[in-house]
């Protein structure tokens, strides 16, 4: 995919906030200008934000899992 069909599909789509928000002529630019550890802190840091995401889906999926058991326990002698 090409800067162009890039740019397209964020807007489009949405896409992650970094690249919705910069934009990818400022990305390619800082691409330049940011060290490559510095790239990959952005980088890591998208995919712990996704993982976030991830994590609180479970964690909902989960929840909401649980509630829809029906009945209840009862201890028989």
């Amino acid at each position: 995919m090409d800067e162009k069909q890039h740019s397209a599909h964020t807007h489009a789509h949405g896409g992650c906030i970094f690249c919705t928000v910069i934009g990818p002529q400022v990305e390619a630019m800082l691409d330049h200008v940011w060290p490559e550890g510095t790239r990959e802190h952005f980088r890591n840091a998208r995919v712990e934000v996704l993982k976030g995401m991830r994590s609180m889906l479970d964690a909902r999926i989960e929840h909401l899992s649980k509630q829809d058991a029906k009945g209840h326990k009862v201890t028989v002698e």
